[in-house]
């Protein structure tokens, strides 16, 4: 019984600050006055300040969070960066989001409420006001904070977060105010049609690209927005680069995902974005149909152009998030071998009725080639090799160039690989590097380390066709005064004639016969099939003209390219008329 009377008593030992006075006032009776101090604020019995080691350890009271809590939210209010940033545990990582808070944010006319601590963490309310030159909109939010003691010598101040300054703000971020994103266009097709993807699946990336590009040129202004972005600028988000190893699909996606990151998150919108109107050279029918071609053939994509122009009338993907239409980079397997026939015409080391055997393998640089099936041809023309799409007859003319002789051709005559289309939104445009031994050889092939994509080959076919280069656009080069490039120089006439008589006898008599059939007879093909490591089928490719018309397409991890890309060239150009 006597135990249970004494339990009061031993709980009465948690009141600290009654049993602390207590414990004081007998000290000072019995050794003088002035000789100690109440503790239990940071001070020790013996009347000295406590050691960092002693308060490093002591828990914290609700006056240690009220007071470190004001002290910070004080120098905050009052726009003294240098003090609220040294009332936090990391005064140099606060100091730079605090001044950021006024001058990127452009935050001003902050006013604080606090509520009660609750063990070491409390609550406050913000008001404030957000402007952004003529722009001002109200802000307000609930945040919070926690309160620690400070390493060095245990003093209570505001735990660092940069959540501190606003409840979404994560690390590695800053608070900005200004343009995001670019301004939106309202693209409209040839016939002043609007375009958009309910109507065109595949064409998010062009109207993307458009509203980067024109935007403000066409009137368009975009939204104004408090935003929460990566501390550091980005770096390389158009291909290569980080992501540059991925698949083209996976990369796309990752450049996409790396753009939205950059442009940041928004907290508090100030103006809506405005669009401005630009028109393009898309024709609404012929692009609704290569939708519909598109659609019913995964992996592929379609470029249908006006070859005399160079006007892109229709651009599509079967997978609407990756514009390999305009913007891929695959090798483009024996539709280069149009370039390189008109590079072997103009040296002289080829002609269409001269023979051009066609073995069944060829050896250069190490490297052993051989023909699709290891087929042969013996007392081959060349006419008959290039419809045939024989690799050797090719490979067997390396010993005869010089490393930069195809970059040439494709550079000075094709306009490729010299990265200066102005086609009104992001392209590649093509590469033809200069490579050396068996990578030199096996360009000739459209291997090695040529890149292309539909837009580039549908316009070697329309250089064909036209007899000149003119470089595609989809943006009127009136709309903003845009110069288009230009090629260095032209195909002699016996170049010129030999190679549409070698791209109408494919069509007729060829591997792209099946696909042109009716098509005829100003006409021209060549079909491609690219080896690609990894894959266990190749990607398909075509490219071909019409009177005034050339496309190219791409099928990737398909097989044969008259069999699989063919079609839908031949749909288009059909169309086309």
């Amino acid at each position: 019984m006597g135990k249970r009377r004494r339990v009061p008593e031993r709980r009465g030992l948690g009141r600290r600050p009654a049993l602390t006075g207590l414990l004081v006032a007998a000290a000072v009776a019995g050794l003088g006055a002035g000789g100690y101090v109440v503790f239990g604020d940071g001070a020790s019995a013996a009347g000295s300040p406590r050691s960092p080691e002693e308060l490093r350890e002591a828990p914290l009271t609700a006056a240690d969070v009220t007071a470190a809590a004001d002290a910070f939210l004080t120098a905050w209010r009052k726009g003294d960066v240098a003090a609220a940033a040294a009332a936090t545990s990391d005064p140099q990582a606060a100091r730079v989001h605090l001044a950021g808070w006024t001058e990127e944010a452009g935050i001003t006319d902050a006013a604080f409420t606090a509520g009660r601590p609750k063990g070491d963490a409390l609550a406050f309310a913000v008001r404030a006001t957000v402007t952004h030159e003529k722009l001002s909109e109200p802000l307000a939010y609930d945040s919070g904070l926690t309160v620690v003691r400070r390493a060095a010598d245990g003093e209570p101040v505001v735990r660092w977060r940069p959540s501190v300054l606003h409840p979404e703000l994560k690390d590695g971020e800053r608070l900005v105010t200004g343009e995001a994103g670019s301004a939106p266009v309202t693209a409209l097709d040839r016939d002043g049609g609007k375009l958009t993807t309910a109507g065109y699946p595949s064409i998010g990336p062009i109207l993307k690209s458009l509203g980067e590009k024109y935007g403000e040129k066409s009137g368009g202004t975009p939204a104004v927005a408090l935003r929460a972005v990566p501390a550091d600028s980005l770096q390389d988000t158009e291909g290569g680069g980080k992501n540059g190893d991925a698949p083209p699909k996976e990369r796309k996606k990752k450049e996409e995902a790396d753009r939205e990151e950059a442009e940041g998150r928004e907290l508090l919108l100030l103006a809506e974005a405005t669009p401005g109107e630009v028109t393009t050279t898309l024709h609404p029918g012929l692009q609704k149909l290569a939708e519909r071609e598109v659609a019913a053939k995964p992996r592929s994509s379609v470029v249908l152009m006006r070859a005399s122009t160079g006007e892109i009338l229709a651009a599509a993907n079967s997978d609407p998030d990756v514009d390999t239409a305009l913007r891929g980079s695959l090798a483009p397997g024996s539709t280069m071998k149009v370039v390189s026939s008109a590079m072997l015409l103009d040296k002289g080391l080829a002609a269409n009725d001269r023979e051009h055997p066609c073995p069944k393998y060829s050896s250069y640089g190490g490297w052993k080639f051989q023909n699709d099936d290891k087929f042969q041809m013996k007392d081959a023309s060349f006419k008959a090799s290039f419809a045939r799409s024989c690799n050797t007859a090719f490979i067997s003319q390396a010993e005869k160039l010089s490393d930069d002789d195809l970059t040439e051709e494709a550079q000075q005559v094709f306009g490729l690989g010299l990265d200066n289309w102005s086609v009104g939104v992001s392209t590649f445009d093509g590469a033809v590097p200069v490579q050396s031994d068996a990578p030199m050889a096996a360009s000739l092939i459209g291997q090695g380390g040529v890149r292309m994509n539909p837009l580039n080959m549908a316009s070697v076919s329309a250089t064909v066709a036209a007899g000149s280069f003119h470089q595609p656009y989809l943006v009127p080069p009136a709309v903003d005064g845009r110069v288009l490039a230009e090629a260095s120089r032209g195909m002699s006439s016996s170049t010129l004639g030999q190679l549409r008589e070698l791209m109408r006898y494919t069509a007729e008599a060829g591997t792209a016969a099946g696909a042109m059939t009716g098509l005829g007879p100003s006409y021209g093909a060549k079909t491609g099939t690219a080896e690609v490591q990894g894959q266990d089928k190749p990607n398909a490719w075509f490219t071909a003209y019409r009177g005034d018309f050339a496309a190219s397409a791409v099928v990737r991890e398909s097989g044969h390219g008259g069999e699989h890309a063919g079609p839908l060239v031949a749909a288009l150009l059909r169309a086309a008329g």
